[in-house]
């Protein structure tokens, strides 16, 4: 248990866990949110307008059919589940047309709307009069291109070297067929207009001499080329031509004589088949063919329903002595996406003003060929279906979002909170061993390194470890050198103690029990006691020292000392260091006489001073025997340096040893380095 809590008490703060984790869920609460208050909005939006757009739909519908166009299409309904020709005979919401003249013609037949478009430009309208005592005609109008026109001379029998209009009809068993030739062709500047005379033809195509007096029509050619030009600067242009005909129907004739009261519209009107081409001169192909494929019918009343929206559904009826229904239309739903059944659940559940009492809407159309009534109605529950494919956007925006949080989410635990928990936990671990002291530390932050920030954290804090485990084990090992060093020094003590001890062989003398008491108390001290604390004793008073003059000072004095021909090159102004006088002088006298032991003879010792940015540097030079490479680092260990001179001559190796415990204690460093004809030891301090 104890272990456990000790794990929890490294590990990141649970507040911090829980503000971050905090953060994260009012993220998403706040997304979701959002999105539900955008749907709440769209569905209060949708339900306030829907009204006044289904009112305006209403108008707008009865309105088109009131039009001349409308009232063409609500004259030729089709018989639920039939299908029209696109070329086909209709009613016309005016008794007639004006075929003999072209104006009024073209008018009439662009107004009603009846003309069928064909991809090459051409147009055709095939009707008749909504008057039955206008006779029974069909008149056939419609325009093509053409180029320059070919008349046909009166009288001549060869009707196919001219331009013509060939028909046929068919109505309850009866087929009317005319060939009509374009004759009288007259017009100034440019413009033709020519009768067309119909000649009946029989079933074998041939044409009657005489012509049939009841077939009248018209044809009339532009005098302005298609591409702007003038007809009379070129003359071979396609231009645009116009026609108009009035088709005498033998069955529809017949029965209007043999009963003038009958029915008309004739309700077999859908039946008859009209077929319409212009010839050209010769037997080359026709120019127009009314059942050339890729004709667009006129307006009629299914296109109504690409009007309607989802939901809606529109009843068309005809009022008067024998009601009847006309269409029944619906919108098109296909457009609608299929929302999961979720969001249709969360779109019913949200708030929105209320449509209240039934959406329906009754208006009356009157028309000179009668009157109808539409009937336009709407279910409300349509209106959120309507709002499923905002909602369904809106969830994968509010699920991206998600998504992009949690992974936010998942990107910090992992990339960031984990890796402070184990910085955090390693960095507690090595506590115990920082504040016990003397041990080294075992851990782990190199494996957290990186490029981000806590990557340089973790490897700036390894680096510091590592040079603090260096450090320890550098300490340990002064510590057993400083120990030999004592040693060594309680040895020298002891000798000559024990040959005073000599001097007084007697037992009983006080002299001797004396001796013996000092050769106790050396043995206790020395025996017990490590060089590191000896040195620790000892207290430096750190202070701003000029360098300079305190560098030649001791360079005047090196020849007291038995140093002699030491030279300093003095930088000319005060150089300010952090140092304790009288241990820096000691370390430079321990330096100048090992230099003084390996220099030959008759050779300086120079001193010169460096800076570097917060440091100074002390430089000491003399010709000599370079260094060993492998041994620049070891001389400054206890008994080394020694080990490379005369072993009789009485040095230890301590002299390098103090100098550079003294200015580890003053915060420098010291380095020996091998020049081109000697040696070098460079001496770092703080500049004050």
């Amino acid at each position: 248990m104890t272990g456990l809590v000790e794990r929890w008490r490294g590990r990141l703060p649970f507040r911090l866990r829980a503000f971050f984790r905090g953060v994260f869920l009012l993220l998403a609460i706040a997304t979701v949110a959002l999105a539900l208050t955008v749907l709440a909005e769209e569905k209060r939006l949708s339900h306030r307008s829907y009204r006044a757009l289904f009112e305006k739909s209403a108008e707008q519908i009865a309105a088109r059919l009131q039009h001349p166009t409308g009232q063409l299409a609500l004259l030729n309904p089709l018989p639920p589940g039939a299908t029209r020709a696109p070329v086909q005979p209709l009613l016309l919401p005016f008794a007639a047309i004006d075929f003999d003249d072209r104006a009024k013609a073209q008018q009439a037949v662009e107004m009603a709307g009846c003309l069928v478009r064909y991809p090459d430009r051409a147009q055709l309208c095939l009707a008749i009069g909504s008057n039955p005592l206008a006779g029974g005609f069909v008149y056939a109008v419609g325009a093509f291109d053409a180029g320059p026109l070919v008349s046909h001379a009166i009288g001549d029998l060869d009707l196919t070297a001219a331009h013509r209009l060939q028909v046929e009809v068919s109505l309850r068993g009866i087929t009317d067929r005319w060939l009509a030739p374009l004759e009288g062709a007259t017009g100034r500047s440019g413009l033709v207009r020519g009768r067309l005379t119909g000649f009946p033809e029989d079933a074998l195509g041939t044409p009657s001499r005489r012509p049939d007096r009841e077939f009248r029509g018209w044809l009339w050619q532009d005098a302005r080329c298609l591409d702007g030009e003038v007809a009379a600067v070129s003359a071979d242009c396609p231009r645009r031509a116009f026609f108009s005909v009035r088709l005498p129907v033998t069955a529809l004739r017949e029965a209007l004589y043999a009963d003038p009261n009958s029915a008309w519209p004739p309700p077999d009107l859908a039946d008859m088949h009209v077929r319409l081409r212009i010839l050209p001169p010769g037997d080359a192909a026709p120019l127009f063919d009314s059942e050339r494929s890729g004709a667009t019918a006129p307006f009629r009343l299914d296109d109504l329903a690409a009007e309607l929206l989802a939901g809606e559904a529109l009843e068309i009826r005809r009022l008067g002595p024998v009601p009847a229904t006309l269409a029944r239309l619906k919108g098109d739903t296909s457009g609608l996406e299929a929302a999961p059944r979720f969001i249709g659940a969360i779109l019913r559940r949200l708030p929105a003003e209320r449509v209240e009492g039934p959406l329906e809407a009754h208006v009356p159309i009157s028309t000179a060929v009668g009157n109808y009534e539409l009937t336009l109605t709407a279910d409300v529950r349509a209106i959120d279906r309507t709002l499923e494919p905002v909602a369904y956007r809106i969830a994968w925006f509010a699920g991206a979002m998600l998504a992009a949080i949690a992974l936010a989410w998942l990107a910090l635990e992992i990339r960031i909170i984990r890796r402070i928990t184990l910085l955090t936990t390693r960095a507690a671990s090595v506590r115990k061993p920082v504040h016990e002291g003397g041990a080294v530390i075992e851990n782990e932050l190199a494996t957290l390194s990186g490029r981000d920030e806590l990557g340089l954290l973790a490897g700036v804090l390894s680096d510091l470890l590592q040079r603090v485990n260096e450090e320890v084990r550098r300490a340990h090992i002064r510590a057993e050198q400083e120990r030999d060093m004592w040693h060594a020094v309680g040895h020298e003590i002891l000798a000559p103690l024990q040959s005073l001890s000599a001097l007084h062989p007697s037992a009983g003398d006080p002299n001797r029990r004396y001796i013996e008491r000092m050769q106790q108390a050396v043995r206790v001290l020395y025996g017990t006691a490590s060089p590191g604390e000896a040195i620790r004793s000892a207290a430096l008073s750190l202070s701003s020292l000029d360098i300079d003059g305190f560098l030649a000072r001791v360079a005047d004095g090196a020849a007291h000392a038995g140093i002699v021909d030491v030279r300093f090159a003095s930088a000319g102004s005060a150089m300010a260091a952090r140092a304790d006088e009288h241990s820096l002088e000691d370390v430079i006298a321990h330096v100048l006489a090992n230099a003084d032991r390996f220099r030959p003879a008759g050779t300086p010792i120079e001193i010169r001073l460096a800076t570097e940015p917060g440091r100074v540097l002390v430089h000491i030079r003399n010709q000599g025997p370079a260094i060993e490479e492998a041994m620049l680092g070891k001389i400054f260990e206890y008994g080394v340096s020694g080990a490379a001179g005369d072993a009789t001559s009485g040095h230890r190796g301590q002299g390098l040893f103090v100098a550079k415990t003294y200015m580890a204690k003053m915060g420098g460093t010291i380095e020996a380095r091998n020049v081109a004809d000697g040696v070098e030891f460079v001496l770092t301090l703080d500049a004050a």
